[in-house]
C-alpha cells in the first residue's frame, strides 16, 4: 500500500499497512480523545463514475485493503451510525471485539467494540436480525419523539436502547450528535447509506469523510454516496492522507 501523506503525493514503498499503522494513520483527533468533543467521520465507497453502490450494496465496489480500513475505523468509534434502510439491504451485523484492538480501546476508556446506531423514523426493524440477537454491546435506535409507541416497545423488548432525537418522526442530525455525546459516545463513525450522509452533509455536522475511491465504473443509475436537497453553498474539505493500492483510493478529508 503507497502512502501519499498529507500532501497527496505517491509514496515509494509498496506494502502491506498494518492494522496498527492503519490505527495510527486514521487516529481521531485530539479534541475527540482528550477534550471528548464529538468529532464525526463518515466512510463511504464510491466508483470512478461516482456510484456508491451495485445492485444495492457496497460491497462489489469494495476490495480486501478498503474492508481492513472498514475494520479499523469501527475499532476506532465509541459508535456506528447507519441508517436503516443500509441495515436491511447490507445485511448489517454488531461490531465484534478484535483482539489487536483491545488494549487501545481499554486504554481509551471504550468498550470491547462499538455500539451500532441505527437511524429509523418508522422503527421498521427486523429484530431477528444478529443486531438485536447477539450484539456485545446493545444497539441502539435514533428515532424522532412521535414515534408509534408500540413500535419503540417492541425494539425494546428486543433488547435495543431507544434514544429520541427529533421532535417529530424524523431524526435531526444535531440532536443524534449530541445525544450520542450524552451517553458518553464522542467518536462517531457514520457508515451511511447516502440518505443519511446526505442528512449529516446538510445538518453541518459532518467533520470529516473517509473516502475509497473504486477503480471501477458501473454507469447505471446507482446513488451517489449522499443524496437528498443539495444545500445552498457547497461545503469545503481539505485532503489529509491518501493512501493507494492496486488502483483504490483511499483518502481522508476533513472541514475546512
Amino acid at each position: 500500500m503507497n502512502d501519499g501523506g498529507p500532501s497527496g503525493g505517491a509514496g515509494a514503498a509498496d506494502r502491506e499497512w498494518s492494522l496498527a499503522e492503519l490505527a495510527a494513520a486514521y487516529a481521531y483527533p485530539e479534541r475527540a480523545n482528550e477534550r471528548r468533543e464529538t468529532w464525526l467521520r463518515a466512510n463511504m465507497v464510491s466508483t470512478l463514475d461516482g456510484a456508491a453502490q451495485h445492485d444495492g450494496r457496497s460491497q462489489p465496489i469494495s476490495c480486501a485493503s478498503d474492508m481492513r480500513i472498514f475494520g479499523t475505523l469501527r475499532a476506532l468509534a465509541d459508535v456506528v451510525l447507519v441508517g436503516a434502510e443500509t441495515v436491511r439491504r447490507e445485511g448489517y451485523r454488531p461490531a465484534r471485539a478484535r483482539a489487536e484492538f483491545a488494549a487501545a480501546r481499554e486504554s481509551a476508556g471504550q468498550g470491547e467494540a462499538a455500539a451500532i446506531a441505527i437511524v429509523s423514523a418508522s422503527l421498521e426493524l427486523d429484530y431477528s436480525l444478529p443486531l438485536f440477537t447477539s450484539p456485545l454491546v446493545p444497539t441502539l435506535v435514533l428515532t424522532g419523539a412521535a414515534a408509534a409507541p408500540d413500535r419503540v416497545a417492541a425494539a425494546e423488548k428486543a433488547g435495543a436502547r431507544v434514544v429520541v432525537a427529533g421532535d417529530g418522526m424524523g431524526v435531526d442530525p444535531a440532536r443524534a450528535v449530541q445525544a450520542l455525546a450524552g451517553l458518553g459516545h464522542t467518536r462517531l463513525l457514520a457508515e451511511g447509506g447516502p440518505r443519511l450522509l446526505g442528512q449529516l452533509v446538510a445538518a453541518g455536522v459532518l467533520d470529516e469523510l473517509c473516502l475509497t475511491i473504486s477503480p471501477m465504473l458501473t454507469a447505471g443509475d446507482a446513488q451517489r454516496i449522499s443524496g437528498g436537497p443539495s444545500i445552498p453553498v457547497p461545503r469545503r474539505f481539505e485532503l489529509v492522507s491518501l493512501l493507494e493500492e492496486d488502483g483504490f483510493l483511499f483518502s481522508r478529508y476533513r472541514r475546512s
